[in-house]
C-alpha cells in the first residue's frame, strides 16, 4: 500500500469500521445510561460516567478484533494485550467520559436537552479526536505496544548503539 490514493482509501476503510463499532458502542451507551438513570435513579452525570465506561469497554474489544485487527499484537501475548487495554482506557476513556461530561452539563443543565439526546450529541463530538488518538498512539501497528508503555524495548537501532545500558539489554 505505497500510493497515496490507496492510504486515503485505507483510511476510510479504517473510518467506517470505526464508526460501525461506534454505533454499536453508542447503543452500549445509551442503554447503559437509560439503566443506571432510570432504573437505578442515579445522577444524570453519575449514570453518564457509568455507560460511557461501559462503551470504552466494548469499543476497545471490538477495534482489538475489528477496526484495528492488522495492527494487533499477538494473540498470546497477554500483557501487551493488558497495556493496550489500560493505555486505550486512559486515552479513549479519558477523552470520552471528560468530553461527555462536559457536553452533557452543558447540554442538559443550560439548554435543557434531554439526557440521552445530550449524550449522543457528546458522543460525536468525541469522535474525531478518538479515531486519531486510537489510529495514531493505541493501534499504531508493527505489533507494538503504546511506546510510552513499552520503556526500552522499543529503543531504536541507534538509541541502542548511543546508550552503553540498552547494548548490554539486549
Amino acid at each position: 500500500m505505497n500510493s497515496p490514493c490507496q492510504r486515503s482509501l485505507a483510511i476510510v476503510r479504517r473510518w467506517m469500521k470505526f464508526n460501525l463499532v461506534g454505533a454499536m458502542g453508542i447503543c452500549v451507551q445509551l442503554l447503559a445510561v437509560y439503566f443506571f438513570a432510570f432504573v437505578f435513579s442515579a445522577n444524570a452525570l453519575v449514570a453518564t460516567t457509568l455507560g460511557v465506561e461501559a462503551a470504552v469497554l466494548h469499543n476497545f474489544f471490538w477495534h482489538e478484533h475489528f477496526t484495528w485487527s492488522d495492527r494487533r499484537a499477538i494473540a498470546s501475548e497477554h500483557a501487551t494485550f493488558v497495556l493496550r487495554l489500560l493505555a486505550f482506557n486512559c486515552t479513549t476513556g479519558t477523552i470520552s467520559i471528560g468530553g461527555n461530561l462536559v457536553f452533557v452539563s452543558l447540554l442538559i443543565f443550560r439548554a435543557h436537552t434531554p439526557l440521552l439526546v445530550a449524550n449522543a450529541a457528546a458522543i460525536a463530538a468525541c469522535s474525531l479526536l478518538n479515531f486519531a488518538v486510537n489510529d495514531r498512539i493505541i493501534f499504531r501497528g508493527h505489533n507494538n505496544v503504546v511506546p510510552a508503555l513499552n520503556g526500552p524495548a522499543r529503543l531504536s537501532a541507534r538509541a541502542h548503539a548511543e546508550i552503553p545500558a540498552a547494548k548490554t539489554a539486549d
